[in-house]
């Protein structure tokens, strides 16, 4: 099913993984018309190497 249209298609394309932090995760997909206008979220594991952006300076946890 599209996530996009919420049409059935037989040609499904992943746009995207979602990680879960407990149990599988699961995939997202969209029909062949709507893929090229879903916008891929960015990787969890990538969020988690750069760190947290939203945090105001100074703001750091204590070690």
């Amino acid at each position: 099913m599209c996530v996009r249209c919420d049409r059935f298609t037989e040609t499904p394309v992943l746009v995207a993984e979602v990680h879960a932090g407990s149990g599988p995760g699961f995939n997202v997909y969209a029909c062949a018309d709507c893929a090229p206008h879903i916008r891929r979220p960015p990787d969890a594991l990538d969020l988690l190497a750069t760190g947290r952006p939203d945090r105001p300076p100074g703001d750091e946890p204590v070690r």
